[in-house]
């Protein structure tokens, strides 16, 4: 009989499993920072406000100039998004110099997947798909850690 390995859980956060984002308290709970955190990689990969509106899915102008000043409880896609983008973060900055990790996004790219286009614009045309191939490539460049 396989016993289950037991994972601590450090600061309040169980590591055996993601978060629910299906459930309005973790929503809520997790809403603020990733705002917060959205908003401050925004602003380290120098992302027009008309393309970071796309990459939270397309939201109105208004209801991002909103988000901007009275942070909000996300919805699951929301959430989903900021997550893959925190995500790539991360990786651009164990992979490369903050310098680099900063412009990775929006410089052209000789990977086939981005055809010499930017990152950004591959994202950008096939949203939630593409922030997950490009998530997906750096996690393997990184050694999938």
């Amino acid at each position: 009989m396989a016993t289950a390995i037991q994972v601590p859980q450090i600061a309040g956060y169980n590591f055996e499993a993601a978060p629910n984002l299906a459930d309005s308290a973790t929503r809520k709970r997790l809403s603020p920072s990733a705002i917060k955190g959205f908003f401050r990689i925004a602003a380290k990969w120098h992302i027009k406000d008309e393309d970071a509106r796309q990459l939270l899915g397309g939201i109105s102008t208004g209801s991002f100039y909103s988000l901007k000043k009275n942070p909000r409880v996300l919805d699951q896609d929301t959430l989903t998004r900021i997550s893959l983008l925190v995500g790539i973060f991360k990786a651009l900055n164990i992979l490369y110099s903050s310098r680099l990790a900063d412009a990775w996004m929006t410089l052209p790219n000789t990977n086939p997947m981005f055809r010499g286009n930017t990152p950004l614009a591959y994202v950008l045309r096939l949203g939630l798909p593409g922030m997950m191939h490009v998530r997906q490539l750096l996690d393997a460049r990184r050694g999938g850690q």
